[in-house]
């Protein structure tokens, strides 16, 4: 039999297994095929973060393997991407809640605008006019946008945070409570937006 079509009740046999044993094992199973089962996160959790490796979001927010999908990229910013992951796992894996999880000193705030649009344009040998954005779909655009409202730099975090949460929460294909606050780098703590925790936090570059 597959393991595809393997029914784990199938073969017992009364008086053949162990109670304990048999919750562990159905525990297991549960936890291995729980998208096709249907089962949710433990907490029916969607984080959004940046993809900093200073920022332990597991710990920031107190939870464990299993409990979150946890989306991570540059500046925990809502993205096209973002906004699809979020529709499938609020409209068909029982999501509830997402939060967001921006942060001080963020690389997304570490340059002006001009030098990382230089910077991208270089890399793509002088012009970025022929760089498909989504490999997938080749003809995605940005329109009439700029490369810099696609790269998205920041420049106030508390005004980021409280656009990605305002993007989420206003989305037609996303069905959640939605949460926003900041990690704090120099304390090492969460914040909500506008607080503040350091005596001292980084600004954008000018």
């Amino acid at each position: 039999m597959s393991e595809d079509t393997h029914d784990g009740d199938a073969d017992r046999e009364p008086g053949h297994h162990h109670t304990s044993v048999d919750a562990a094992v159905d525990a297991h199973a549960d936890w291995a095929r729980r998208r096709r089962k249907g089962i949710p996160t433990d907490k029916q959790l969607l984080v959004i973060a940046c993809m900093d490796e200073r920022i332990p979001v597991e710990e920031a927010l107190g939870i464990e393997l299993g409990d979150a999908q946890i989306y991570r990229n540059a500046g925990g910013k809502v993205t096209d991407d973002v906004i699809r992951s979020a529709a499938l796992t609020t409209q068909f894996f029982d999501t509830e809640e997402i939060i967001v999880v921006n942060h001080t000193d963020c690389g997304m705030m570490s340059a002006p605008d001009d030098a990382v649009v230089e910077g991208l344009e270089a890399a793509a040998g002088g012009s970025l006019d022929d760089v498909d954005l989504d490999p997938a779909l080749p003809e995605l655009s940005i329109g009439d946008a700029g490369v810099a409202d696609w790269v998205r730099m920041t420049d106030d975090i508390h005004k980021a945070c409280a656009a990605q949460v305002r993007y989420l929460d206003e989305h037609p294909l996303v069905d959640a409570t939605v949460h926003g606050y900041v990690y704090e780098v120099e304390s090492g703590q969460l914040r909500y937006p506008g607080g503040r925790i350091a005596e001292e936090i980084s600004t954008r570059v000018e």
